[in-house]
């Protein structure tokens, strides 16, 4: 044990590692549904380890810090613009005022129960499970100018005030928004959500498909009187019923098969191969004499892909307007996910397209092509990442953060991490308009919010160590009881907010508050209880606005308090 202990203290990096391995294999664990999570996991074990006497520089942190905040800005930028200036403008003022009242009840708590500011700041991040704004707390704590002895037990308070609020700030958010909020607001739940559907058009044909093989092919042979024989392929299409979508891919004439288009004129004596949905097909064509088996018609090369949304012109578009446009021939859509927690959006008629969305599609790979050009672009897997293009921003955001400014003899400054932060949300919408350059796979950008994070929270959670226990000891069980409130108050109080002053459907309101308060666990709470998608709608503008400004807050409880 000696050894081993002693194997720590000098190379301290090896207890980054093991405060990681062991962190992310109990956050892993979940016990009847409830998992601590790899962020608090991580944060318990390095403690631990840290109580050994292991000291790392604060310079591993900071770096580990930056890509961390980089990342989550670059995830949220499209939903974060769009949120602030188009049609989620409600939305998104209603994430600041959760925000604001996130930041007053953790103040309120600290203050009435006497907390420094290292407590205060752990305080908010965890009652708010918002563990990056602990990062932007270090620095302010960093620059109130006192000794170096004072600053660190600013700073090993922190962690320990945050990992005794946190456990409630993770469950109690799910239980508050999922169980206890419909009874407050008398809401059905499950009701709201289906009339929202139907809204959006649930009930109707639509595109969304729940497995690949709804796409189907079938060969039919042109009967000799038929009345589709001197018809374009594009009137023919244009025929068909509301709501359903058929289209003549290939045909066999005179034994040689062609790729049909929309100026395709059809004749006597062909072969067509006709693409759909399974049901539409059965519906539409039904059991027929004229069907055939021709295996090398029905030869067509078909795939599933991501399209990344960047258009403006498709930008709040309906599923029923795209669908009649000349470049959705033969593309069928299957999925839609949204925002940085890629939150599944319901595939209905009415459902609106919006830049930055990612949409999985199944047809023939010239057909999705074509779409493509109209869409965004195709969103092939690669495994390579713009390094480049992270570095530079970063170092872009992180000098201008650095930047201080003297108003009134205070000093003012968003400060590196903010800058990086900021950095992060302007290229990340960037990106969606212009999607050519600063890719960052999705692997990648999980590593680095994922461990960025967690670096940070192991560095934090090592250097806390010696004092955690003495700091427990003071505080005791009244901490628990003060996040219990932090937690709660905004919660409640945003809800009847969202619900009697802002005028949020029901189907959406849970979801726009666990949204503005980051919380992704009540959000799956929520539509599990709602047994539907539909609480997603709300999620991903709010969770954009309410993580950046929940980060910021760290700063600012400092401030406040100091």
């Amino acid at each position: 044990m000696s050894w081993f202990v002693s194997t720590l203290q000098a190379y301290p990096e090896i207890a980054i590692f093991l405060a990681l391995g062991i962190g992310y294999w109990i956050g892993g664990k979940s016990f009847k549904g409830f998992s601590l999570g790899a962020v608090t996991s991580t944060l318990l074990v390095a403690i631990v380890i840290g109580i050994l006497g292991v000291k790392i520089s604060a310079n591993v942190k900071a770096v580990f810090f930056l890509m961390f905040l980089f990342a989550v800005g670059y995830g949220v930028g499209p939903q974060f613009v769009r949120g602030i200036a188009k049609d989620g403008l409600p939305q998104a003022l209603f994430a600041v005022i959760m925000a604001l009242l996130s930041l007053g009840a953790a103040i309120l708590a600290a203050t009435l129960a006497g907390y420094d500011l290292g407590s205060a700041a752990g305080l908010f991040a965890g009652s708010q499970t918002i563990s990056a704004s602990m990062g932007l707390a270090t620095d302010a704590i960093n620059r109130l100018g006192r000794s170096p002895e004072e600053t660190q037990a600013l700073l090993n308070g922190m962690p320990i005030a945050y990992a005794v609020t946190y456990i409630f700030g993770t469950v109690g958010s799910a239980i508050i928004l999922a169980q206890l909020g419909p009874k407050l607001l008398r809401i059905d739940l499950p009701a709201a959500c289906k009339e929202y559907e139907q809204m959006l058009g649930a009930g109707r044909i639509t595109d969304g498909a729940p497995q690949w093989h709804d796409f189907e092919l079938r060969a039919y042979s042109v009967a000799p009187q038929s009345p589709f024989i001197g018809r374009t392929v594009g009137e023919i299409e244009a025929g068909t019923r509301e709501g359903v979508r058929a289209f003549v891919e290939r045909i066999r004439r005179d034994g040689k098969i062609i790729d049909a288009d929309r100026n395709t004129v059809i004749e006597a004596g062909d072969a067509v191969a006709i693409g759909g949905k399974r049901d539409q097909l059965i519906a539409r064509l039904g059991p027929s004499g004229r069907e055939i088996e021709d295996a090398e018609l029905l030869d067509i090369k078909t795939e599933g892909v991501d399209i990344y949304i960047s258009s403006k012109t498709v930008d709040g578009k309906r599923l029923e307007e795209l669908a009649r446009w000349p470049g959705a021939r033969g593309v069928f859509l299957k999925a839609i996910r949204r925002g940085p927690t890629e939150t599944p959006i319901p595939v209905l008629p009415k459902t609106q397209l919006y830049r930055g969305d990612v949409i999985t599609v199944v047809g023939r790979t010239q057909d999705i092509n074509a779409a493509a050009k109209e869409l965004g672009y195709v969103d092939r897997p690669t495994n390579v990442t713009d390094v480049a293009f992270v570095a530079l921003a970063i170092t872009v955001g992180a000098m201008i953060g650095a930047i201080v400014l003297e108003v009134g003899g205070i000093p003012l400054t968003v400060s590196t991490a903010g800058g990086a932060l900021i950095a992060g949300i302007v290229f990340g919408w960037f990106r969606a308009v212009h999607p050519t350059f600063g890719r960052i796979p999705e692997p990648a950008l999980w590593f680095m919010n994922s461990v960025g994070l967690n670096v940070f929270i192991a560095v934090v959670g090592i250097s806390a160590g010696p004092g955690f226990v003495a700091g427990l000891q003071k505080l005791g069980i009244s901490l628990f009881l003060w996040g219990i409130f932090a937690t709660a108050l905004p919660l409640i109080l945003g809800m009847f907010i969202a619900k009697y002053v802002f005028r949020f459907h029901p189907a959406l309101l849970l979801g726009i508050c666990a949204g503005s308060r980051t919380t992704t666990a009540a959000l799956g709470m929520v539509c599990e209880a709602a047994k539907s998608q539909v609480p997603g709608l709300g999620y991903t503008v709010t969770y954009a606005v309410g993580n950046t400004l929940l980060t910021i807050w760290g700063m600012f409880v400092i401030m406040i308090l100091s």
